[in-house]
């Protein structure tokens, strides 16, 4: 369930970590997944609001433990700092910031069975103060609003990790599933960015959005044979899928992917448990990639496209803090493009 409180105290500052007074804070779906538990290995559907009663509580986090309650959630955290623990650099009070939602191990940054995320491993966002560590928070200089800047954390990095695992380059080809949502609509522009083609798939009524984010050719998701209608229109087997979807369509994805195409997913709304015939995986030399836990230094070249201004924000809509349940229904919806955003007011 979520509740909304008042009276919560402050989050305490560690010696390595800074205070931020949140402006706004992004939903996405691993907030959802972890509340409805659909992270646990018993639960085999798509993606929904409702809670899954096969979920077990031992499981049920992204990295299959046990959520900790009460918990704060929300990953995506726009603020200032407000303040600043005994071992952080004091120069960083007073500045705008956007939040890194790895928890990384401070001796062992590297080491993704030591990390943690924002929201599920530690409070996040969703309140008006939010400790993190300092090397998480990257001072940010852009006319865009909070609510802009507080679409990218999550969807943007899952994104660019996506794209920098399969080493998406100039002139290769990417079909890009779920284009429409927040990680999707991501891959479109930094793709682009990249100097790639890119068929994105998306639902009949988000196809013109979609198309304007810079795709070179949009496909509706409710066709038959949609990997084949991507294939077409590509002029060819592609060099990699992204996919933020899974389910049913799995193995026609990796039929489109020429020999040593690379596949990579970050998401399963269709479903997680999947066919692979593994002749097509071997004869074919493909490559299968999963992007969750990335570098420090995905985030600070994301970081840096937002103030080149060589991308920009997808926001589909703003809620107040406090209307969180339904930011959340709306999000579970899917008729938005681009990302939900929380604004904090004071």
């Amino acid at each position: 369930m979520i509740e909304v409180r008042d009276g919560v105290p402050i989050p305490a500052v560690g010696p390595h970590d800074v205070l931020i007074e949140v402006a706004a804070c992004g939903v996405n779906n691993t907030d959802i997944n972890t509340r409805v538990g659909w992270y646990s290995r018993s639960v085999t559907e798509a993606t929904a609001g409702d809670g899954f009663a096969a979920a077990s509580l031992d499981d049920s986090t992204w990295g299959r433990d046990g959520l900790k309650f009460p918990r704060v959630q929300g990953a995506d955290v726009v603020g200032t700092i407000v303040a600043v623990g005994s071992e952080s650099p004091t120069d960083m009070l007073g500045r705008r910031v956007l939040v890194d939602p790895w928890l990384r191990d401070r001796r062992q940054p590297s080491n993704r069975e030591l990390a943690g995320y924002l929201g599920s491993e530690r409070d996040g966002g969703f309140a008006e103060y939010c400790a993190v560590p300092a090397v998480n928070t990257h001072p940010i200089d852009s006319d865009l609003s909070d609510a802009e800047l507080a679409t990218f954390a999550c969807s943007w990095s899952t994104a660019e990790h996506m794209l920098q695992r399969v080493e998406f380059r100039r002139g290769q080809s990417v079909a890009v599933t779920g284009a429409s949502g927040g990680v999707g609509s991501a891959l479109v522009q930094l793709a682009k960015r990249r100097g790639g083609r890119v068929v994105a798939i998306a639902g009949a009524s988000k196809l013109g959005a979609v198309a304007d984010l810079g795709a070179d050719h949009v496909v509706d998701r409710g066709i038959d044979e949609l990997a084949q209608a991507a294939l077409v229109v590509n002029g060819g087997k592609f060099d990699v899928v992204a996919d933020v979807v899974g389910g049913d369509d799995f193995p026609s994805w990796l039929d489109v992917l020429q020999r040593g195409g690379r596949y990579v997913t970050s998401g399963a709304i269709a479903g997680p448990v999947v066919a692979l015939d593994l002749r097509t995986l071997y004869l074919n030399d493909l490559e299968l990639y999963g992007a969750t836990v990335f570098e420090p230094q995905v985030f600070a070249d994301l970081i840096g496209y937002i103030e080149g201004g060589e991308v920009r924000p997808v926001l589909a809509a703003t809620y107040p803090l406090e209307q969180i349940d339904e930011a959340q229904a709306a999000f579970e919806r899917k008729q938005h493009v681009g990302n939900i955003v929380l604004e904090v007011a004071r």
